[in-house]
This record gives C-alpha cells, structure tokens and sequence, in this order.
C-alpha cells in the first residue's frame, strides 16, 4: 500500500508541478493565468510534503474528522473556489477582497497550530457515534467550524461561476469543470469522516485529473486565437515529378510541394468550393491524393485539418460578399458555400472570433455612411 501512495502522490506532485511552470510562463503575457499559476504552485508545494508521510497514510488510523485531513481540506476547498474566477474576471481577485475571503479559514488554521504544536495526543474519533459523545470538547468544536467552513467554500465553488456570469464572459467549459469540483471536493468529506487510504488516492486522482482538464482548455482557448494560416496565391502548379522528387530528398518540402498543388487547385476551382456538398473526399479525389497527405499536406502549413483550410476560402468568399455589398444577410452568406445559417455563424465565430451579425452589421453602417457622404458630394 505505502508504494501505492508515494507512486500516486509522485505522479500528482509532476502534474501540478508542469501546470504551475506552463501556466506561469503564459501569467508573463495575461495577467488571468497567474492565480492558476500560483494556486498549482501551492497545491504541487501540498503534495510535495504530503509524500514524506506517505507511510502514515498508507497504514493510518486518524479516525472521523481528523484535523491533518479537515484542514487541508479548508485549504483545497478555498484555493479551488477562487482560482478558475481568474479566467473570466481577474479583477474579481482583489487582495481585499481575498483576504476577507480568506479570513475564516487563516483564522482556523491559525488556532490549530499550537494545538499541533503543544497537544501530545490529538483525539481520535473511532466512528461517528463517538462524534456526539465527545460533542463539547474544543477540539472537536474546532472541526466542526472546520467542517461548516469547507462547506461554505464548497457552496461557493458551484455558486460563484453562475453569479459571475452575469457580469462577465464566464467560459462555458468553467461551469462544468466548477460542478465536478465541488463533487470531488464533497467525495473528499466523506472520506474524511470514513478514512481510507485507497479512497484518498482515489481524490488525489480525481483531483488532479480535473486541474489538468482545465489547463488544456485554457491552452485550447489559447491556441484557437493563434495568428490563422494566410492563404497565399500560387503562380505555378508544381509538377508531379517535382513533387516526387521532393518526397525522395525532403519530407518537409514534400509536403510544401503538395500544398501548393492543393492550393493551386482550389484557386482556379472556385464553383466546386463554394458548393455546399464539397469536402474532404472531394478533394482528395481532385488532387490525386489520399486522404492522409492531404491532411499530412494542410497541417505542414498551419490548417488543423481538411475542414479548416476549406472553410478558410469559404470565409474569405464571404468576406468579400458582405464588404461588397453582394451579401447583406445571413441567408445571403450561404452562397460562399456553407449549408445552413447555424453553420455559416459557428463556423465564422470559430475563425474570425467575432458575430457573423455584427460583421454584416458593421458593413451595412459603413455602406449607409459612404453612401450619404456620396450624396452630401
């Protein structure tokens, strides 16, 4: 069992470890990464000193409610209510405020340290009927209050990403990610009233897995907003013997050769893309290429995959209708080649990062506006 505990807490100590570090070289460049960057810190810093008593916990009887168990607890169940809050609002995290915040739980952790410090003893609850028999004594009082506290936290975990919502742009992958939190976080309380060192590395799992689950959609969200590929014009297509020749001397220019003959291609094809039907296989088909070179081919060049790089030429076309006054709808945009309205506005929300409608919109004010200077001429 004590080799499974150090295995589980090395593994969780890495990750956190690796989140603090990736998130603090992205807190260099947005100021919303550095709570996340700080908290990973703490909890890589918990886990750390947690491994040097990995014995105990492997063989351990601290009983209901043991205060090692309840204040780390506090701990976690603060840190994980306020640090996903930096993504959407990093304003919200105050020092001020936060130390308001943090004020029940330092006062606890404060009183629990001389009883630490000068308690040879603690008291072990054996079960939760033993709980009512030693109902008045301090020590017990205190982890109830420390009890109540977790909860308190624990309410604000589900609640505090909805109420934000209402005054910020509150991810929607954040109120998933809050509710399986809280879950854990409350897995974690039963734990600590029926202790069980398999069960505790249960959590530590889950507890990890759910941080690591929202560092990759923060990076997601980064990597979305990357700079988009810039299609260029092709002069010339290349030949199917500089291609060949291509693949036997350079892989990587191989791949350039066999994009540009796509490229080419779809510049000079422009009735096929713009019908709705056109995908993936059709192009392949036109090309002469499977469909892992051609996806091998769009990815050397920046395009996540085959849909992508199409949808590109069909936001451009778009772009050109509504800037030319040949689109003006939303109905009107499908002739650049989507199917429906729901695609044509997802799919130019995801590339453009912006409102297909407030895109027309903002053309239908500049036309109007060009249009009455013309007539003031």
């Amino acid at each position: 069992m004590e080799e499974i505990v150090q295995l589980v807490l090395a593994c969780c100590t890495t990750v956190h470890f690796v989140l603090a570090c990736v998130m603090s070289i992205y807190a260099r460049h947005k100021i919303q990464y550095l709570c996340l960057a700080w908290v990973n810190g703490l909890f890589f810093a918990m886990f750390l000193m947690t491994a040097f008593f990995s014995a105990r916990i492997a063989v351990g009887q601290p009983g209901v409610l043991h205060p090692m168990m309840l204040v780390s607890l506090v701990v976690a169940c603060f840190l994980q209510s306020i640090y996903p809050l930096s993504i959407p609002m990093p304003a919200y995290l105050q020092w001020g405020r936060m130390w308001r915040y943090a004020a029940p739980a330092i006062i606890l952790i404060v009183i629990y340290i001389p009883i630490f410090l000068f308690v040879d003893e603690l008291l072990i609850v054996p079960s939760v009927g033993d709980l009512f028999s030693n109902f008045f004594r301090t020590d017990l009082i205190l982890r109830f209050a420390a009890f109540g506290l977790c909860v308190y936290y624990i309410i604000n975990i589900f609640r505090l990403p909805h109420s934000l919502a209402k005054s910020a742009d509150v991810p929607r992958y954040l109120f998933g990610y809050c509710t399986a939190l809280g879950l854990i976080v409350i897995y974690y309380m039963f734990v600590s009233v029926y202790y069980d060192p398999i069960r505790l590395m249960v959590y530590v799992v889950l507890f990890s897995v759910a941080n690591m689950y929202l560092t990759f959609r923060v990076l997601e969200t980064m990597a979305v907003n990357l700079p988009k590929p810039v299609i260029e014009a092709v002069e010339a297509e290349p030949t199917e013997e500089e291609v060949k020749k291509a693949e036997r001397e350079d892989f990587n220019e191989a791949n350039v050769q066999r994009f540009q003959r796509i490229q080419y291609w779809m510049q000079n094809h422009k009735e096929e893309w713009t019908d709705n039907t056109f995908g993936r296989d059709r192009l392949c088909e036109a090309v002469g290429y499977n469909r892992h070179l051609v996806l091998q081919s769009v990815r050397s060049q920046g395009f996540n995959n085959v849909h992508d790089y199409i949808n590109s030429y069909r936001i451009s076309e778009l772009k050109y209708l509504v800037e030319s006054g040949k689109a003006t709808t939303v109905n009107e945009c499908l002739a650049a080649g989507f199917g429906t309205a729901k695609t044509v506005r997802s799919c130019f929300q995801k590339m453009e990062d912006a409102s297909l409608d407030d895109f027309l919109e903002y053309n239908k004010i500049c036309r109007n506006s060009v249009e009455r200077m013309g007539c003031c001429q």
